[in-house]
């Protein structure tokens, strides 16, 4: 019953989010707190629930609040703009040129393992660069969420411990095996950079080419909610009511040049930030509290003008930081009342027999679907010890088995709404994460099947 009530839970957000039926606020309060009632549980019990999620993300929602705010006040003093300008010289406008350093850098920036620090660090210096060049913030979230996720085999990346923990082994012995595995992907994904980076330009282009089919701010309404997908052309770039594409100047903020303000200062407040985030002195919400408080100084003598940035940025921050919880209400309901061990459970035992003998290849084939209803912690602490004990059953070696299903999901990992660094991203990248995963979901999937062919091809899968 448990893994039931818990698979509806999982399909309706996850089906009225893609589809854009419901806010997220909305969704991942009210259907799981449906499912917990319908699964019996108390109120109290449910109160405990809500308790140890909101505990697990209160950190990232905290982080997320004060990041925006402080990358907010940065942009408002033009900080980023020598970056921006600097990447259209070297690119030369060059719309490929963008993509393909959008995934470098991205896999330069997570050697820390950390997701939230890498979104942190790259979407705010990125974000203005693909609005100048009227390049989509879903393709930015695409290629760099799939970088992250190469890098993110790592064995201080967390998929990899787990999967560890699980056989028995050290994490450093099973990254071996995914070195050259990371090589190949970030060979491969430079590629589909340049081949996106291709197709966006032709996007561009034709839209430029089309002024009479634009409506109010170059989009025609008809056009301004179609989720963009691998095979078409829209996207909510610029759209209106799109935070992504709402222009950083404000009438009711003070004016200020457009040349960076104390450029010194400020970028050595911003390198003392990623620094200290990178280094793991001081929790990350309290890092960027610091930095918020540092930034509004330098940069707004007074209390009034102090106050006018943060109520500029705050919507922005404080909505995102409302999804944040609610996603820790929601993880919180599914993790702690077992529908999600139950799920997991069930998934494999439902399973004809003569898929059992490859179960681990059938799980790394849906492993990137399978991130849509499975947590990171449910698919290596409950599926994969199923999928290992049956596999070794078969002679199927469990290193094999561990890489397989570390393969088969771990791109998808920055797709999943189980991931509270996704909401991150959403939130500083201003998108929708409906659209997000339209856009994403099949590039993701078809680079990650490629990854698996690559593997085996080269011994890392064993066949």
């Amino acid at each position: 019953m448990l893994s039931i009530i818990g698979f509806a839970v999982i399909a309706s957000v996850a089906t009225l989010l893609i589809l854009g039926r419901v806010s997220p606020i909305v969704g991942l309060t009210l259907i799981p707190l449906l499912g917990a009632f319908a699964a019996g549980f108390s109120p109290a019990e449910i109160t405990e629930f809500f308790e140890s999620g909101l505990g697990s993300v209160m950190d990232v929602a905290v982080m997320l609040i004060f990041a925006i705010l402080f990358f907010g006040v940065l942009n408002d003093v033009h900080m980023f703009n020598p970056l921006v300008n600097a990447m259209l010289r070297l690119s030369r406008g060059n719309v490929v040129g963008v993509s393909v350093g959008t995934v470098l850098l991205g896999a330069v920036c997570h050697l820390d393992g950390s997701g939230a620090t890498t979104f942190l660090i790259c979407i705010p210096a990125l974000l203005p660069l693909y609005k100048r060049l009227e390049m989509s913030p879903y393709l930015l979230m695409l290629l760099l969420c799939t970088s992250v996720g190469i890098m993110n085999m790592l064995p201080w990346g967390g998929p990899v411990g787990r999967a560890a923990a699980v056989i028995g082994l050290s994490p450093i012995e099973l990254w071996h095996g995914l070195i050259p595995v990371q090589a190949i992907g970030l060979v491969l994904l430079v590629g589909m950079a340049a081949l996106l980076g291709v197709r966006e330009r032709r996007r561009i282009a034709a839209r430029r080419k089309a002024p009479h089919m634009s409506g109010v701010g170059g989009r025609g309404s008809d056009d301004a909610d179609r989720a963009p997908s691998p095979s078409g052309s829209g996207d909510a770039a610029d759209d209106p009511a799109d935070p992504a594409s709402t222009d950083s100047s404000d009438s009711s903020a003070p004016d200020l040049a457009e040349r960076p303000h104390r450029p010194l200062v400020n970028y050595l407040l911003i390198a003392a930030t990623v620094g200290v985030l990178v280094a793991d002195i001081l929790p990350a919400g309290l890092v960027f509290m610091i930095a918020l408080s540092l930034a509004l100084l330098i940069n707004c003598p007074s209390v009034s003008e102090q106050m006018e940035r943060v109520r500029k940025h705050a919507p922005n921050a404080l909505g995102t930081g409302g999804i944040i919880l609610a996603a820790g209400a929601f993880l919180g309901i599914l993790e702690e009342s077992g529908m999600l061990e139950a799920l997991a459970g069930n998934m494999v035992s439902f399973l004809p027999e003569v898929l059992v003998e490859q179960l681990h290849l059938v799980i790394g084939f849906l492993g990137m679907p399978l991130e849509l209803v499975l947590s990171t912690d449910a698919y290596y602490f409950a599926l994969l010890p199923l999928v290992d004990n049956i596999a070794v059953q078969q002679g199927v070696e469990s290193t094999t088995v561990a890489y397989t299903l570390i393969i088969g999901n771990i791109i998808g990992t920055y797709i999943s709404p189980f991931n509270a660094s996704v909401w991150l991203a959403v939130g500083m990248a201003g998108v929708d994460l409906g659209k997000h995963i339209r856009y994403s979901f099949m590039w993701m999937w078809g680079f990650t099947l490629a990854l698996l062919a690559a593997s085996a091809a080269i011994g890392v899968i064993a066949i």
